[in-house]
């Protein structure tokens, strides 16, 4: 009886050494973006794609991890190769849309952004996705899409600081001085030292 248990318990551990580890793959390189070693998690991905080209998953992760790494022309490329696999995929799409936005592609980075919040309207990018937006509308000098596009990302994420000092200033280049007053002082009642709020309220409070 002994020797047949250890026969069986033989048996299953081979069975474990020749399980694929494809899996265990995957979950290393989300793990190493998460934990921040971006340039590790790339070559994770690499390697899982050069094994298995169709993978959606590796895209998707090495496309998050270039952009982090600041990789933006990179990303952008794997991106457009990874919605060959998935065209309507509204991870990399999103992703695509950053990639882009830092590389300062205007106008497909907004047309990207615009279809990520038609096929995810409740995705976990929304916020970001309308944040961006705005920035694009600024440096396109359309002060109120800029506004709006703040306005919209700050109804999902109200506590961010930073994005109230946006909004405000859309709104005094705007020449909306009064609602760019009201957005200053909200920034500074949830950080009371945001430098560019501070002399954002001085110059509007100086034109009311």
């Amino acid at each position: 009886m002994q020797r047949t248990s250890l026969y069986i318990l033989a048996a299953l551990l081979c069975a474990i050494s020749v399980l694929p580890v494809s899996g265990q793959t995957k979950a290393d390189a989300l793990e190493l973006y998460r934990s921040g070693q971006f340039t590790e998690a790339v070559d994770v991905c690499l390697a899982e794609i050069a094994d298995q080209p169709d993978n959606l998953e590796s895209h998707v992760v090495l496309c998050w991890a270039l952009v982090e790494a600041k990789r933006y022309e990179e990303a952008d490329t794997w991106a457009e190769k990874g919605r060959t696999l998935s065209k309507y995929d509204p991870r990399l799409i999103e992703i695509q849309a950053e990639a882009k936005y830092y590389r300062g592609i205007n106008d497909q980075s907004l047309r990207l952004f615009q279809e990520y919040i038609s096929y995810a309207p409740n995705g976990s990018r929304i916020a970001p996705t309308y944040y961006f937006m705005g920035e694009i509308y600024l440096r396109l000098s359309k002060f109120r899409h800029a506004d709006m596009a703040f306005s919209a990302a700050l109804q999902l994420e109200g506590m961010n600081a930073a994005w109230w000092v946006r909004v405000a200033y859309a709104r005094e280049m705007a020449k909306d001085y009064r609602y760019a007053l009201d957005a200053y002082n909200k920034a500074l009642e949830l950080n009371g030292n945001q430098q560019d709020a501070i002399r954002g309220k001085d110059r509007v409070t100086g034109l009311l």
